[in-house]
């Protein structure tokens, strides 16, 4: 379909209504859903809302996350013996 013909790119038979302000392609009005006040396909909208989840939550323990563990803890408890040292001076 030739982008600006009036006719909805999902639907070619129909009679385009507006545009998706993301992809700017023409839509019918079934293909036509309001987000956030403004005209998005439905693929758009679908991209859209994956955006504003953001990423899962992560739950497991990488290595690396182990090792700042056991630093962080070595760190204050240095730094706990460090201020006890001091206190006893």
């Amino acid at each position: 379909m030739i982008q600006g013909s009036g006719r909805c790119h999902y639907h070619p038979e129909r009679a385009g209504l507006g545009v998706c302000v993301e992809c700017r392609r023409v839509i019918c009005r079934e293909c036509t859903t309001q987000f956030e006040g403004i005209n998005r396909c439905a693929s758009c909208l679908d991209q859209r809302l994956k955006a504003l989840e953001g990423p899962g939550e992560r739950r497991e323990w990488s290595a690396g996350n182990v090792v700042l563990a056991l630093m962080s803890l070595a760190l204050v408890f240095g730094g706990i013996l460090l201020l006890a040292q001091v206190a006893a001076s």
